[in-house]
């Protein structure tokens, strides 16, 4: 079992303790940071968020970092734990713009990126960002089909319905080949279409230890339909209780590879022993 950090990083976490964060991390053998993506919150708004049985999203104080320029600096301050998006909302994000980030962290970390991506719930988001929410998932299809081509192709275009680029060139690439390994948030069937069709991982949140099994075996089944093997696609999940030795390993009897817990931030004592904590009952 591997395990992972989610950071929530915002106004209350300064570079002081963000950096003896990210040393403390990779002295105790994690495997990856995670950081989280919203450009905007809202104080009133008529979205559910799906992780949440009142539909509000909380955890983040008034905002958060934004995830390539939080794990650039915690690129800078660690060696070799993995630095992972979790997630980037691609959909409502130019694909070039998404493109020269993932590859220019990928080649100043040494090839370290895991590129999480999901659709995105917050409609007031979009809104505020002048980009549509209809449509999103085509959407996120074809901004990773734009990436794509500008990691992989010397010379690089794309001419989809929703998006098209002209013939470009963009360097450096990333040093991970042939791209950073992406994976796919979501529970639902499309989400695990999507796993199939284009990932290398499956990104799953708050799914009980009771149902990831069935959502494991569908997944499989959908990899299986496009002659893809099941070791093709890594399974993370992102737990939404606090860290427990037996979940974990049930969890890992699943096929879950990598579990994934969210730490608090206030000062460094309390993180460290959150870190000893959670290494503990994952990683023996």
């Amino acid at each position: 079992m591997e395990a992972g950090v989610f950071l929530a990083l915002n106004e209350s976490t300064p570079p002081s303790l963000v950096a003896e964060t990210a040393k403390a991390i990779e002295e105790r053998g994690f495997h990856a940071v995670w950081a989280p993506e919203h450009v905007v919150l809202f104080e009133d708004y008529e979205s559910k968020y799906p992780y949440s049985e009142d539909g509000r999203i909380g955890g983040f104080g008034k905002g958060m970092m934004e995830p390539f320029a939080a794990l650039t600096f915690l690129a800078a301050h660690t060696s070799t734990v993995r630095l992972g998006t979790a997630i980037c909302l691609v959909s409502q994000r130019n694909p070039v713009y998404t493109a020269k980030q993932v590859a220019d962290l990928d080649f100043l970390s040494g090839g370290r990126v895991n590129f999480g991506i999901g659709l995105g719930w917050l409609r007031e988001e979009f809104e505020a960002l002048q980009m549509p929410f209809e449509k999103r998932g085509q959407r996120a299809n074809e901004h990773i089909a734009v990436m794509k081509s500008l990691w992989c192709d010397e010379t690089s275009s794309y001419d989809g319905e929703l998006y098209k680029l002209p013939e470009t060139v963009m360097y450096p690439k990333p040093v991970q080949t042939p791209h950073p390994p992406i994976f796919v948030g979501g529970e639902g069937d499309a989400a695990l279409r999507r796993v199939a069709d284009l990932g290398q991982g499956w990104l799953g949140a708050s799914v009980s230890v009771e149902d990831i099994s069935e959502r494991i075996a569908t997944l499989h089944g959908l990899l299986a339909e496009r002659g893809r093997k099941p070791d093709d696609v890594k399974i993370y999940t992102l737990p939404n209780r606090r860290p427990n030795a037996d979940r974990c390993r049930r969890l890992e009897d699943a096929g879950v590879e990598q579990v994934i817990h969210m730490v608090p931030m206030r000062e460094i004592g309390q993180v460290k022993s959150a870190l000893d904590d959670f290494a503990r009952m994952a990683l023996g």
